[in-house]
């Protein structure tokens, strides 16, 4: 029987509905199954593109690669596990003290609303995210919702992750 997860931005109230890939990544779904519902301040991708995410404290049962990609398409939902060393970085623009500089590392929540993606970071290289869900109801209202972040900004805006 499918799982299903909601994603919304809270301040815009779009919510999409999201099937969990448990073939393909069955241990990656369910340590985010596990540690659901997260939340956190929406940030809008610098690099891959069509990308908005949050970071949540670091889901430790996540596998480090399972079914991966470095070219996501709308509708893809997907998890990115960094070390400490990897996220903490002060150019990236990180309040201090937010997940993002926590010891443990951190993990990212992201979802794709657009084409033409790519995830890698000019410091690091490729970034390979675990696909672990896709967006089957919403997507439409919610890449609106995300092209206005990227517009106009994220401020005040949070991604909540929730069993459905």
């Amino acid at each position: 029987m499918a799982r299903y997860i909601t994603i919304t931005l809270t301040k815009a109230g779009v919510t999409c509905r999201a099937r969990l890939l448990d073939a393909e990544a069955p241990r990656t779904c369910e340590a985010v199954w596990d540690a659901l519902p997260q939340e956190g301040d929406a940030f809008h991708a610098k690099y891959a593109r069509n990308e908005v995410y949050t970071l949540v404290p670091r889901i430790g049962a996540a596998p480090h690669r399972e079914n991966p990609t470095v070219t996501p398409i709308p509708g893809d939902v997907c998890l990115f596990d960094f070390e400490p060393w990897e996220i903490g970085n002060p150019a990236y623009g990180y309040e201090p003290g937010s997940t993002a500089h926590h010891d443990q590392g951190a993990t990212d929540l992201a979802l794709f609303y657009g084409r033409n993606n790519l995830l890698i970071n000019g410091d690091m290289g490729w970034v390979p995210g675990n696909v672990f869900a896709t967006i089957e109801d919403g997507l439409t209202d919610l890449a609106t919702a995300c092209n206005t972040l990227w517009l106009q900004g994220v401020q005040g805006e949070t991604l909540a992750f929730a069993r459905a």
